[in-house]
């Protein structure tokens, strides 16, 4: 399974990254987040760990992510060889053209993985649950973007 959903948003790259990229921040925009835990001191850098609790297709996952990749405002890898699902998630994030002065930025979401034990057939239903869930979460993510543009503005 390899799933990329990608999209663009009415928001500078700093900000996109820096929400989307804090595990802290997940549960605001991951619908299927339940909570989310650091191992050790909460500190976005390689090596670091962090466990998280989601519920998928009435399952619930429990995981830890291992930050295998970070490259500040450009991409974050995260891995996890845990539970019934290993899989590795990225987050790509670059500049697209400002409209009308106002910045953008391109940003995709890539779950990579295997599940343990899933037929083919089960599979193919997991990675079309799986881009429509992250597709929802990248519309989720827009609105705490307004969010966080309108509390700056206020």
């Amino acid at each position: 399974m390899d799933v990329t959903v990608a999209t663009t948003f009415d928001a500078p790259r700093t900000l996109v990254a820096a929400v989307a990229g804090d595990p802290d921040q997940a549960m605001r925009w991951y619908a299927n987040i339940r909570s989310v835990q650091w191992e050790g001191d909460p500190v976005l850098q390689e090596g670091a760990r962090v466990d998280f609790v989601a519920r998928f297709l009435g399952r619930r996952l429990a995981y830890t992510y291992e930050i295998v990749d970070l490259v500040p405002d450009e991409r974050l890898v995260m891995r996890t060889d845990d539970g019934p699902f290993p899989m590795e998630t990225t987050y790509t994030w670059w500049d697209e053209e400002e409209v009308e002065g106002r910045p953008r930025t391109g940003m995709s979401l890539r779950n990579a993985g295997r599940p343990k034990a899933m037929t083919t057939l089960a599979s193919g239903a997991v990675t079309l649950g799986m881009k429509r869930a992250m597709r929802r979460d990248l519309e989720r993510l827009r609105l705490v973007l307004r969010e966080e543009q309108d509390a700056e503005h206020a």
